[in-house]
């Protein structure tokens, strides 16, 4: 079973990586028009759009260095692979989405105290490319950012790519038709509490996989019930429940059991109800009696729920 997991998780992988090589090179190749026309029409909201991009080029370039590297087989010194990459890389994207969300209020604020001229006919048809590439991105990393919180991490930075369009489309409209300069600011603030939004809740779930926190979803005592309906178990201590990385979950517990004889074929049948059950690919049960062998270890046997 295990085989089939780390054959089926590395197709994932060169499926992942390939859709982020599709987004970072569309927002790359966007950014260089968006920073050259910015500079052409000496308009400041695509020159500080532009450098919202690079900021989004090099958090996809990280998310698809963490999807290669997670992808490296486990050695004797990291048994577990590598993972736990995939989720540092979206916890920093995380950090990283928070600098921009307060850089574009900062610079929103300094736009409401001194006013930019823009041009704004230029602007609305180099945001309206804009959007349109974002909105691509979105579709091709929607249909794997529920499989890895990684890319979960890269689908909020395009998210907030295509709000910044967005914004700076609707900003051109109202600056053309009002030349009321201070649209830009509070489009840019409003944008950049969405982008907060979400950065929070990518944060939230990085950290609480790499605190070891108990999978979303996941309930101990009806793990620990399921173990229990098994003819055999008295009872369950030490479960643990932990993700590796976005779907791929695993748990460790010792189980009680009357014969120590007929554990094999038990924690087997178990394993597979907790798959079945559950969906938890990596299982470690110790069976054990009552008695315990070392006089150092405690046991708890705990009653049948």
């Amino acid at each position: 079973m295990n085989e089939h997991n780390d054959h089926s998780h590395h197709i994932k992988g060169r499926t992942q990586r390939r859709a982020l090589i599709i987004v970072l090179s569309l927002t790359a190749s966007f950014m260089i028009i968006e920073a050259v026309a910015g500079f052409y029409t000496g308009s400041l909201a695509l020159i500080s759009d532009s450098a919202h991009m690079f900021t989004d080029v090099f958090a996809l370039s990280i998310a698809l260095f963490a999807l290669w590297v997670a992808q490296k087989p486990p050695t004797s010194k990291k048994t577990y692979g590598f993972y736990r990459i995939e989720i540092i890389s979206a916890f920093f994207n995380s950090l990283i989405l928070f600098g921009i969300s307060i850089g574009i209020i900062v610079e929103a604020i300094n736009r409401i105290k001194s006013p930019h001229e823009i041009k704004s006919m230029e602007m609305i048809i180099v945001a309206f490319i804009g959007l349109i590439i974002n909105i691509l991105g979105i579709y091709i990393l929607s249909r794997h950012q529920r499989e890895n919180l990684n890319i979960k991490g890269a689908f909020y930075h395009t998210i907030s790519d295509a709000l910044g369009s967005l914004g700076v489309l609707i900003a051109g409209f109202i600056i053309l038709k009002t030349n009321w300069y201070y649209a830009d600011s509070i489009i840019s603030i409003i944008i950049s509490v969405l982008i907060i939004r979400g950065a929070w809740i990518l944060f939230s779930e990085s950290l609480h996989i790499l605190l070891e926190g108990t999978p979303r979803g996941i309930d101990l005592k009806k793990i620990e019930a399921a173990i229990c309906s098994h003819r055999g178990v008295l009872g369950v201590h030490d479960l643990h429940a932990w993700t590796l990385t976005l779907g791929f979950e695993a748990l460790s517990a010792h189980l009680v059991v009357e014969d120590i004889t007929l554990s094999e074929g038990l924690i087997k049948e178990i394993k597979i109800n907790l798959f079945e059950r559950f969906k938890i690919k990596h299982v470690t049960l110790q069976a054990e009696t009552e008695v315990c062998e070392e006089p150092d270890m405690t046991c708890y046997e705990l009653d049948n729920v």
